[in-house]
């Protein structure tokens, strides 16, 4: 029989020292696979419910603020955790933390694939788990979809945003830059159209450092956290040279970390964009490759990018300490801005709660990101389960062609098969994504005796 205190509504927080917290947030690290929402379901089981460092209000306060901010909001949530336990100090051991594992398992994999992807057994699971991901975006964009659509005016922005970005090209960051000014401008001309989601009951709580932030503590707090992003990328520019594919890399990923709203699905859009058809660091079937690996490591699932300045390096070089270099570029570039959102913006938190005409900008934002994903979901599709596809320009409007003569049956078979797991039996991502690799092994060995 488990001697542990059962939690009740009216326990107190429990205040740990930052070595037990180094241990805990570990093991949350550990543990934090199926993407941002299986890592929250962690954090909140181990901090909330089992060591009671923290109340169910504080949990959910610090959610809705990560939840705005470009970037990923697991990691971000357990840096904001950390720095209400232990300020500074217990951010960063948190954030680190949550971070380490995936960056570790990811730049094994990568050095696994670069090596070894024309290995038949190597190529063989991975051409599993390419249509897998697939289902696995598309469920991503229904069930974003569901929660984020709530009326007419953002179905319009959701759909007036896959069509700039899959037949006009329209940056990513333009898009989330215009839907914000929509939603916000449309809230004060018709607030009655665009839905807000009341803020939850008990979420009026205030961090301990009071109501009024000093401005001066702030200013410091916002100019040390970036010299810490932009001084190693600078060291990187100076010795590789400003025409480098680290110093491209390190400017790109940073601006990607600031438009990055919606998540890893979101943002992958752009950077396929920027990436394979605009720079061909990498093809577009091993961006589904490196996303399937994010699927099935620990940590946030953007660790993706990771994969992406890995390859794009080892491509560009042929080398794999290029792609290990390129690798702790695009991950500095990716997280650091993370910490200074969290340091410098958290004391501002319930000011921006309340602010109704802020949060209907941020819930239109979310809406123009479901139209992203679906553009994602669609450009996936064509390059997995087609082998030609011809990109066709009428004027200003590009068309995405595939040859239909060249469709990949096996792929399609695969794609059905994740479809079905997690569509009507609700199969878990992990298991789902690990039986098609391996009907990918199966399908090698048959096309060898076939």
């Amino acid at each position: 029989m488990s001697d542990a205190v059962e939690p009740t509504p009216n326990s107190a927080p429990i205040h740990p020292t930052l070595r037990e917290a180094a241990w805990v947030w570990a093991r949350v690290a550990a543990l934090s696979f199926g993407g941002p929402a299986g890592q929250i379901a962690v954090m909140h089981r181990v901090l909330v419910d089992e060591k009671r460092w923290i109340d169910e209000a504080r949990f959910l306060h610090g959610l809705n603020y990560c939840m705005v901010l470009p970037g990923p909001e697991a990691q971000q949530l357990a840096t904001y955790i950390g720095w209400l336990l232990h300020r500074t100090a217990g951010g960063l051991v948190a954030g680190i933390l949550f971070i380490l594992p995936g960056f570790l398992s990811i730049l094994g994999l990568s050095i696994v694939y670069a090596l070894w992807q024309e290995q038949p057994l190597v190529a063989a699971v991975f051409f599993g788990l390419k249509p897998a991901v697939l289902a696995v975006v598309v469920e991503a964009t229904l069930r974003l979809g569901k929660r984020a659509l709530k009326g007419r005016p953002m179905v319009c922005v959701a759909g007036l945003a896959f069509v700039l970005i899959f037949f006009f090209d329209v940056p990513f960051y333009a898009i989330v830059l215009g839907a914000g000014v929509v939603g916000f401008v449309g809230s004060r001309v018709v607030p009655g159209r665009f839905v807000v989601a009341p803020a939850d009951e008990g979420m009026a709580l205030r961090v301990e450092i009071g109501r009024n932030p000093r401005l001066t503590t702030t200013a410091w707090t916002v100019l040390v956290w970036l010299l810490v992003w932009w001084v190693p990328l600078g060291f990187v520019a100076w010795g590789t040279g400003a025409g480098s594919i680290y110093t491209q890399m390190g400017l790109f990923f940073s601006k990607v970390a600031c438009v990055s709203f919606g998540g890893a699905y979101s943002v992958l859009a752009y950077v396929a964009q920027h990436a394979v058809e605009q720079q061909n660091w990498l093809s577009a079937p091993e961006m589904l490759v490196g996303l399937s690996l994010a699927e099935t490591t620990p940590g946030p699932l953007i660790m993706v990018l990771q994969f992406v300045g890995f390859m794009g390096a080892y491509h560009a070089h042929a080398s794999v300490g290029a792609g290990v270099l390129a690798s702790c570029v695009t991950v500095w570039a990716t997280f650091a801005p993370c910490f200074l959102w969290i340091f410098a913006g958290a004391p501002y938190v319930e000011g921006m709660r309340q602010n109704r005409s802020l949060s209907a900008a941020l819930s239109t934002v979310t809406a123009a990101v479901v139209g992203v994903i679906l553009n994602l979901a669609v450009w996936f599709a064509v390059h997995v389960l087609f082998a030609k596809v011809d990109d066709v320009r009428v004027g200003p409007v590009r068309l995405t062609v595939p040859d239909v003569h060249s469709v990949d049956l096996w792929a399609v078979g695969v794609a059905l098969v994740a479809f079905v797991m997690i569509f009507r039996f609700k199969v878990n991502l992990i298991l789902t994504l690990l039986t098609c690799g391996g009907i990918g092994v199966g399908i090698s060995l048959a096309r060898a005796f076939i």
